[in-house]
């Protein structure tokens, strides 16, 4: 991961040099719903997935793996939820499209492709990468798991960050 730059310095006439060790095979995957209700706290859950080598072939999030993050939720939640996703392919999945349509709790709708403006979640990576991610190189995955966890806990228990996410998407929540 190419680390982002919040601030840097150095001697005046000097280029500051940030030196990263070589790329790792290794990957992490974070799935994070945001979660609202009107009348009640926004809510955030987050889920890591690492590539062991060991699992399916895939380096990310498979669809069996948001389905067990959407049972979490709906059994966190008690009741019923409208999942708004963006083009990801996984997302897509016919397997999950099936498994899906066969819940009545679960309603899903799809943003348009290539509109990360409308999705709320890229406003939570936007302040992991300007808080609790900016200037840092990380050295091992461990150490990038160390950063994120303290950043994703105090999102999940500010709901006001969560709401102020949506807001800047200019969607808003209609009770049925």
């Amino acid at each position: 991961m190419t680390p982002p730059q919040a601030k840097t310095w150095s001697q005046r006439g000097r280029t500051p040099v940030v030196r990263v060790r070589g790329r790792s095979r290794r990957r992490m995957s974070i799935a994070t719903p945001t979660c609202y209700k009107p009348g009640h706290r926004s809510r955030l859950i987050y889920r890591p997935r690492w590539d062991d080598g060991r699992r399916d072939g895939r380096k990310s999030f498979s669809w069996h793996d948001y389905r067990d993050l959407l049972i979490a939720a709906h059994q966190q939640f008690d009741g019923p939820i409208v999942l708004v996703w963006d083009d990801l392919n996984v997302h897509k999945a016919a397997d999950l499209r099936q498994w899906a349509a066969d819940r009545e709790w679960l309603t899903i709708s799809y943003l348009p492709p290539y509109a990360p403006d409308l999705n709320p979640v890229e406003g939570i990576w936007s302040l992991l990468r300007r808080g609790w991610l900016s200037n840092v190189a990380f050295s091992t995955p461990e150490h990038l798991v160390q950063r994120i966890r303290p950043g994703l806990r105090h999102i999940q228990y500010r709901g006001h960050l969560i709401d102020g996410c949506l807001t800047e998407t200019g969607l808003t929540i209609r009770p049925a």
